[in-house]
């Protein structure tokens, strides 16, 4: 018998890291892609460059692949349908992925379920988010296009029916939020295979610089264990609800009343499951490879107290490489994980994680890491 083939569509970073995560396993990838300059087209051997939009691209793609997995959403359901009809496994499948991809959908089905939300609807114009906005309380409220957005793009907070009319100018449908009071963001990360084994890391906090995740720091300093075990339990329950197979994140909200609200939910490897990557037994990439083709998972525990991610993000300082010499001897125990993409200002090019017994400690290796390889901190 020989090892299996995954097929990956999308050649980021999610992709890059997913594929290293199986090299010890013996397992083979392929991987459809954007441009042969992805970041994980440089070090994945079977790469196809193509429309992942175009069906017969995607058909042509999945022939020699034992099964279909993403590191992105945004495949259309009706092609991920024909795939599994011709008889290709797609993990997560289509009624689940639908969930990530449109947040209206997953915002009804959510509340269906019963899971805590942010008040919200779908809204047709300015006026309606006026009346929106007197149903919970008034402005400020959060308008979403309902497709596409990510890392702050297509999400706008406004403050008056006049400042909501640039979110219908795409012509999409608008999801509006009340505005959350909320103390911090967190994010309950799970794995489930397709016979329904699953594991849940350690709630995390994420912290936020201009809709783009900065820091995330494991486990979330200070959560009581009653309300950890809250979001772990509650995104287990959507991850069987929903039929997810493979890595779920479920972005939450605490709110100032200790309470816990979905905000979002990514069905891939996620930017906040980014430090189990050396911070637990088993990282979120090897437990995805394992449950997209139900294997066994892997133990999610951490390996130390405390672990800490902070995203490198592209400035005015393009040599990264020569910054090496500084953070790998001041801090041994660095890890420091590079995209292979080129730097521009603001984009994500890399993260560093840190592990430790003291946060405080571990905090500010991370931090001082990420500063120094961007050119914010040059000592």
């Amino acid at each position: 018998m020989t090892f299996p083939v995954v097929g990956m569509v999308g050649g980021g970073q999610l992709a890059r890291m997913t594929h290293e995560a199986g090299i010890p396993l013996g397992l083979r990838f392929k991987l459809l892609s954007d441009t042969p300059q992805d970041s994980a087209a440089q070090v994945v051997n079977d790469v196809v460059v193509g429309d992942y939009r175009d069906l017969d691209t995607l058909r042509d793609f999945a022939r020699g692949c034992d099964v279909i997995t993403f590191d992105h959403e945004h495949v259309p359901i009706e092609h991920l349908r024909a795939l599994e009809a011709d008889g290709i496994p797609v993990r997560p499948g289509p009624d689940a992925l639908v969930h990530a991809q449109d947040k209206g959908v997953m915002r009804a089905r959510l509340t269906e379920l019963g899971a805590p939300c942010p008040r919200h609807r779908i809204v047709t114009g300015p006026a309606d988010v006026a009346a929106f906005a007197t149903e919970v309380g008034g402005f400020p409220v959060i308008l979403k296009t309902v497709r596409g957005g990510y890392d702050g793009k297509g999400v706008w907070v406004v403050r008056s029916a006049e400042e909501a009319e640039e979110p219908f100018r795409a012509g999409v449908p608008v999801l509006a939020e009340e505005k959350v009071d909320f103390v911090r963001e967190l994010a309950a990360n799970i794995v489930r295979s397709p016979h329904g084994q699953a594991v849940a890391y350690p709630v995390v906090e994420s912290r936020q610089v201009d809709g783009v995740c900065d820091t995330v720091i494991a486990p979330a300093p200070g959560l009581p264990d009653e309300l950890a075990g809250e979001a772990q339990l509650l995104a287990l329950r959507i991850a069987a609800e929903l039929g997810v197979v493979g890595h779920l994140a479920v972005e939450l909200f605490e709110t100032r009343d200790g309470r816990i609200l979905v905000n979002e939910l990514a069905m891939r490897p996620h930017n906040s499951g980014h430090w189990t990557q050396d911070g637990a037994i088993t990282s979120q990439f090897a437990n995805h490879v394992r449950a997209v083709l139900d294997l066994p998972l892997g133990d999610p525990r951490p390996r130390a107290p405390w672990t800490v991610m902070c995203n490198v993000l592209g400035g005015d300082y393009p040599d990264m490489y020569a910054a090496y010499l500084h953070c790998m001897a001041r801090d041994p125990q660095l890890k420091i994980h590079m995209y292979g993409k080129d730097v521009k200002p603001g984009r994500k090019v890399g993260h560093v994680n840190t592990y430790g017994d003291d946060l405080d400690d571990v905090l500010e290796r991370a931090r001082h890491a990420a500063g120094y390889l961007r050119g914010t901190i040059t000592e």
